[in-house]
């Protein structure tokens, strides 16, 4: 397991370039956060208390220093992975099992996001996946992001099965055919 940096940016993640992922059944630290409009307020706040609610319940982050956000109007959640351990602790929680995530890695800001984020939508619609909650996470902060290649950003939306639009889908491309 490597630590993290000096910034609090993690110095390794997963290699989840781009495709899918399961994460169904994995612990995580989770931790509600105050937003407003979809932007975070606190938000390295928020990440140094998960880090400290981390090791004061003596539990082990899977890839320190990365967490996936989720935004909302008002209120958005970080998770944590962490290693396979147990604990009675209320912000830990077990992923619902299936948990598929499509992974999209994003060089650039979030000001780039929208035209990412609109392409991973289409794709799984066209593949007949229901789009669900849409997690980022930042691999790199202002501090760090010239050393370690410029910024870089996850795009990770969770995704389900849907026959239905499967079905549809099937009927339109038979139509066509």
């Amino acid at each position: 397991m490597s630590p993290r940096l000096t910034c609090g940016c993690p110095s390794a993640y997963p290699d989840w370039r781009n495709g899918d992922i399961e994460l169904g059944g994995m612990l995580v630290h989770s931790l509600k956060i105050p937003m407003f409009m979809h932007m975070p307020i606190g938000y390295e706040a928020y990440l140094v208390r998960q880090k400290d609610d981390i090791e004061r319940l003596e539990l082990h982050e899977k890839w320190p220093g990365f967490n996936l956000t989720r935004t909302g109007a008002l209120r958005g959640q970080m998770l944590c992975p962490l290693e396979e351990e147990h604990s009675p602790a209320r912000n830990i929680e077990i992923l619902k099992n299936p948990f598929h995530l499509r992974v999209h890695l994003l060089r650039g800001d979030v000001s780039d996001i929208r035209k990412q984020v609109r392409q991973m939508q289409s794709d799984l619609l066209d593949e007949g996946l229901m789009p669900k909650e849409l997690y980022m996470s930042y691999l790199t902060c202002p501090l760090c992001e010239d050393e370690r290649g410029g910024k870089r950003l996850l795009l990770i939306r969770r995704w389900i099965k849907n026959d239905k639009l499967k079905d549809r889908i099937n009927k339109q491309q038979q139509k066509l055919a």
